[in-house]
């Protein structure tokens, strides 16, 4: 029995069709492991192939660093109290920013990390799209532009953060737990 989420049962990888089995054959190459998100939302294929899909691209076309779309996926899990996010992309933090401490930071207060102005607007706007939808306006994106954020780039916060609300919820709905890699990963000494 896998332990990949204790909710819903994760479907056994020989019965899974072939496109999702190649892809958590790759994941797992490249991770060493197989992370249990890959698994989890195997549950359902089509929306499987979709949430990945997305999640690709997400991650491959943006104007965003690989670090800060990590930045928001981990502080917009923080605010959410997402248990599989914090740890996995907490993980993918550390490892794409260098920095062994700043994803602890995000999870417990974004406000405390040690990030640049930019990339703290960026967290605020991310927050606040996530506690407060509604009460998102002009402003906050006159704040991204100020900062010298492109149009795209405010774009694509939105984007990930919209996204990673969306994960956060099936994943703590369906109680996805993290792998035991991820804990571990990333948390070296800093590259300086």
């Amino acid at each position: 029995m896998s332990d990949a989420m204790r909710r819903f049962p994760v479907p056994d990888l020989d019965d899974l069709p072939d496109d999702l089995r190649e892809r958590i054959d790759e994941e797992t190459e490249k991770a060493g492991f197989t992370p249990n998100v890959f698994l989890g939302f195997a549950y359902k294929p089509s929306h499987w192939r979709a949430f990945f899909d997305y999640y690709d691209a997400l991650v491959e076309d943006t104007a965003l660093t690989r670090a800060e779309v990590e930045m928001i996926i981990v502080a917009v899990s923080g605010v959410n109290h997402c248990y599989y996010c914090n740890v996995a992309h907490g993980a993918l933090v550390r490892i794409y920013a260098r920095d062994p401490l700043l994803a602890d930071q995000l999870v417990a207060n974004y406000r405390t990390a040690d990030v640049s102005d930019e990339q703290m607007a960026m967290l605020d706007v991310a927050v606040k799209l996530t506690e407060s939808p509604a009460e998102v306006g002009d402003e906050d994106i006159a704040r991204l532009e100020a900062v010298g954020y492109s149009e795209e780039a405010i774009w694509d916060i939105a984007s990930v953060t919209a996204f990673f609300n969306l994960s956060n919820r099936m994943a703590m709905f369906a109680d996805m737990r993290p792998n035991e890699e991820f804990h571990t990963l990333g948390r070296e000494a800093r590259d300086e």
